[in-house]
């Protein structure tokens, strides 16, 4: 089954994103992930974390489904995730816009971007999501990618790389 977070990680690194469905899971040593968790745990504190077919909404309102994250560092990754949101909702007859939320940009101040799915942009991704669902039941990883420097925070840096 998809998920948003693996819609994010095929966008971020489609070998990461076949390792995390796969069960090899690198992320638990993972100083940015358990920060990331604490930051989770935090927004579960102040309000009901609205969970449903594969998706965990930070925040739902009337107008918008808010995505919150640590930091900017991947914005084309958060924004896929949260397109994927806004379609599974959009599928249950939820018409919402999307919110991604950065905590930290560029490690200074909080960011905020906002997105709106047109009809187009819905059929490109469902046909994105039909692919990603065959990548993921392929049998083998996709080789390691040339190592870019958002690598060496990768959870799986060391099974990559070393």
């Amino acid at each position: 089954m998809l998920t948003g977070t693996l819609v994010n990680y095929y966008t971020h690194c489609r070998r990461q994103c076949w390792l995390f469905y796969h069960h090899i899971n690198m992320e638990d040593n993972s100083e940015d992930v358990r920060i990331g968790r604490v930051l989770h745990e935090l927004k579960k504190q102040d309000k009901k974390e609205i969970a449903l077919e594969g998706i965990k909404l930070d925040k739902l309102t009337a107008e918008y489904v808010t995505e919150i994250k640590k930091s900017d560092a991947d914005i084309p990754a958060a924004m896929a995730q949260l397109e994927y949101y806004l379609i599974v909702l959009r599928d249950k007859g939820i018409m919402r816009k999307g919110r991604l939320e950065c905590i930290e940009k560029n490690k200074q101040n909080k960011s905020i971007h906002t997105l709106t799915l047109t009809e187009e942009r819905m059929g490109e991704l469902k046909k994105e999501y039909r692919s990603i669902e065959e990548f993921l039941n392929s049998d083998v990883p996709p080789p390691p990618p040339k190592i870019k420097p958002m690598c060496k925070k990768c959870a799986y840096f060391e099974y990559c790389f070393i």
